[in-house]
């Protein structure tokens, strides 16, 4: 049985493999990864160089790179590869029966959806 703080933004299947979709929240816009291996990540959508959109960056193994100046930020920590330093905050999600779902820190009453970065 999920928690209250457990929030369904959609399916799996609908984040391409590689890719991300943007939740938007009361916590701000929150990225979504899968990466080649169907592992789920989510991280604040703002890298912590100079606030790039990271669901418009390029996935690879666990490591997204920013689309603005290449950082790269660990998908399980939120950390900056070194030599940059910097984190960035990420958040609990689970895949449950095809369905993703984010851990939000304070209960929300709202079902929130993916979208599409454009």
């Amino acid at each position: 049985m999920l928690d209250s703080n457990w929030l369904a933004v959609g399916l799996l299947r609908n984040i391409p493999p590689q890719g991300s979709r943007v939740v938007r929240t009361e916590h701000g816009e929150i990225a979504v990864f899968r990466n080649s291996a169907d592992e789920v990540f989510a991280l604040l959508n703002r890298c912590p160089h100079r606030g790039g959109p990271l669901a418009e960056g390029i996935v690879h193994g666990r490591l997204v790179s920013c689309p603005l100046h290449a950082w790269q930020v660990q998908l399980d920590s939120g950390e900056a590869k070194a030599p940059d330093i910097g984190c960035v905050p990420r958040f609990p999600v689970k895949v449950v029966g095809g369905e993703v779902y984010l851990g939000l820190p304070a209960p929300t009453t709202s079902r929130a959806r993916l979208n599409t970065v454009d």
